[in-house]
């Protein structure tokens, strides 16, 4: 290690110490802290993003950078936290610092006011602080933006390099040319499957044993690992060996079973990350879409596939008892694939899923790019779920504040679900190639699969972008047709 990196490093080992320490008090503010907390909570949260920027663009931080981009001999690592790190000095430095700290205030108390607004359906509750968060994140964008570069792309650049409007304009078309004449015909078919096992009166002690073994099951080691509850789903992490999920319990069992396996797969992704990457800027996933690859890839190319489930149905059945103890696997196969237009994105079906995604994608360039009214939000988000599922929300928890993104400022997220779908199936296609998936899944051996990830994808951190790392595993660029492909086979 050179001097002058080692001189970086210890800097950056202070910025990353402050950004797992927000993670701490996010991730206690989403599942234990008490109501009343979250104002205090949220200047300590300013406080410490105001740290974090500090350090980031500091002058001797900046110099370091410099004088490391053009030093020779450094690793492939090094040369990656270097990359990172000029990046994050990029979009840092041009917020001013007070702007910075009150986003982060904000954002910390608007996830307390979403959950309360979605408890009691009333969307105007959550407007006004909605309504600021959208006026910094295009303030923000617009400090960041080249000259005639579009905010929202700004945006998405955050999350998936490479994939601007245009690109996903095009990807979203393609996708609606095939689903939609599926979808159809698929929804007919599953008018014949009974699914009414899945809400009976199951109760939450039965649900929380169901969804631990599961997390264990498909490799959440919980010597590193943690589950809890909140009002949405989630995962964040310290490092590889400090990783945490949740999930929550209701009334569809389904949405619990497959809730902690989308989870665990986005933990077994950060859980694979190489001891010499965790915890620098290049310690995580290549991307949000890379993410939500590694959890849809879990929560449904496997945990939807009856193999996946021949080994250990019996044993999840005695845990929740009686009616699912007394349905066959075929019939619950067929009921966690069956194909309803529904209301609420997490509880998709496969084949309608792209179409929730669709819906935000659409509203989010109308919020960014067209200056629409906050206030007509529900109304616009109503008309988009009658026009592409055919079902309207009789409340704001389940239209438009069914998700917690807006609230913490993360706009240009929601296209990444769609992408890590169709990167997923992607992967997937070449993995069966090289091994038998479903004689694996049957034989209770995931740890092949995890293992063929971890080296493929997981270990690299942030090494490697979402697109090399395909072209790396399949041999060719990002194509959507291997998803398609996969809905066509699986709903046809």
């Amino acid at each position: 290690m050179s001097k002058t990196f080692e001189k970086l490093s210890g800097y950056l080992e202070k910025a990353m110490a402050i950004q797992a320490s927000m993670v701490l008090f996010e991730w206690d503010n989403e599942t234990l802290a008490p109501k009343e907390a979250a104002p205090f909570t949220s200047k300590v949260i300013g406080s410490l993003s105001a740290q974090y920027m500090e350090i980031m663009i500091s002058e001797e931080v900046k110099e370091l950078v410099d004088a490391c981009r053009n030093e020779q001999g450094l690793t492939e690592a090094e040369q990656a936290i270097v990359r990172e790190a000029a990046e994050e000095i990029e979009k840092l430095q041009c917020i001013p610092p007070r702007e910075y700290r009150e986003f982060a205030e904000l954002t910390s108390k608007a996830t307390r006011i979403w959950a309360e607004a979605k408890k009691e359906k009333n969307f105007k509750k959550f407007a006004p602080v909605l309504k600021d968060i959208v006026g910094y994140q295009k303030k923000f964008a617009s400090y960041r933006a080249k000259d005639g570069e579009k905010l929202y792309n700004v945006m998405l650049d955050s999350y998936e390099k490479g994939f601007d409007m245009e690109t996903l304009d095009r990807f979203f078309d393609e996708l609606k040319e095939n689903i939609v004449p599926m979808l159809h015909d698929a929804a007919e078919r599953s008018k014949k499957v009974d699914d009414s096992f899945l809400t009976a009166d199951y109760p939450e002690q039965a649900q929380e044993e169901a969804a631990r073994f599961l997390a264990e099951y498909v490799g959440l080691d919980f010597g590193r690992g943690v589950l809890a509850v909140s009002a949405h789903p989630f995962t964040t992490n310290l490092h590889n060996h400090d990783v945490r999920i949740t999930t929550h319990y209701g009334e569809s069992i389904d949405s619990s079973i497959f809730s902690v396996i989308h989870e665990t797969g986005h933990a077994l992704y950060e859980l694979g990350i190489r001891d010499d990457l965790t915890q620098t800027l290049v310690g995580q996933g290549a991307s949000m879409g890379m993410h939500e690859c590694q959890s849809r890839f879990f929560e449904n190319i496997i945990g939807r596939n009856k193999a996946f489930w021949e080994p250990i149905f019996d044993t999840v059945a005695d845990m929740f008892g009686t009616p699912l103890k007394s349905v066959s696997l075929d019939a619950f196969i067929a009921a966690v694939n069956k194909t309803v237009p529904g209301l609420i994105r997490t509880e998709a079906d496969e084949l309608s899923y792209a179409l929730h995604v669709l819906v935000r994608y659409e509203i989010e360039k109308m919020m960014i790019e067209e200056d629409v009214e906050i206030d007509e939000l529900p109304a616009i988000w109503n008309k988009k779920y009658e026009e592409y599922l055919g079902v309207s929300p009789k409340n704001d928890a389940e239209g438009i504040l069914q998700d917690i993104h807006w609230s913490q400022g993360s706009f240009g997220y929601f296209p990444s679900y769609a992408l890590g779908s169709a990167f997923g199936a992607q992967i997937y296609h070449t993995m069966k190639q090289e091994m038998d998936v479903e004689e694996l899944l049957r034989e209770g051996k995931l740890e092949a699969i995890r293992k063929y990830l971890r080296e493929k994808i997981h270990q690299y951190g942030k090494l490697k972008d979402s697109r090399q790392i395909l072209k790396d595993v399949t041999g060719e660029d990002f194509t959507p047709k291997y998803y398609i492909e996969y809905l066509r086979e699986k709903y046809r």
